[in-house]
């Protein structure tokens, strides 16, 4: 006579005593060996395809503040730069000098060619691109919270982040 289900008896896996791993690693991905292989494809290109990104962004950035009000950016971009030279530069030089900075920036992120002095100028523009924070404390703050002008600067760490990864992998081969 067959067994009814719940007559059946259930039998367990052996347990490895306390300390002991199994041998065989079983992973979700194990299933889905198309995932596996877009997962090994997209790690083959991440840092090309981040680098590119990084670079779009800040190709059109800096084309926006070579066009009078279309840079959301400009006041802010214009009064830092200002008062950061102490005044040797003015908002019609300083604009300008920064669309191209940035817009070169991106060309070479985007193409890959010259891209370690790129990365240095990068740093170098980061730095007064965080800078701001401070010598526009009036702008960029609103009792200790960033204002908007204040989250723009911040959200720029996502793009040092970015910048250190290219970095490291130019650097690495």
């Amino acid at each position: 006579m067959p067994r009814t289900p719940s007559t059946t008896p259930v039998r367990k896996p052996p347990r490895l005593p306390r300390g002991q791993l199994s041998r065989t690693r079983h992973t979700r991905s194990d299933r889905w060996p198309v995932l596996r292989r877009a997962a090994a494809l997209h790690q083959r290109r991440s840092i090309t395809v981040l680098r590119v990104s990084v670079g779009l962004v800040f190709g059109w950035f800096g084309a926006l503040k070579l066009f009078p009000g279309a840079s959301p950016a400009e006041e802010v971009a214009a009064a830092a730069m200002t008062r950061m030279t102490g005044g040797l530069l003015p908002r019609d030089v300083s604009l300008p000098l920064l669309g191209s900075t940035e817009l070169c920036l991106g060309l070479a992120l985007v193409t890959g060619l010259l891209l370690r002095p790129a990365l240095l100028l990068l740093c170098a523009h980061l730095t007064g691109v965080f800078a701001s924070l401070l010598v526009l404390p009036d702008v960029m703050w609103h009792h200790g919270i960033p204002t908007l002008e204040g989250q723009y600067v911040l959200k720029n760490v996502v793009l040092v982040a970015a910048c250190l990864a290219i970095a490291a992998d130019d650097l690495t081969h």
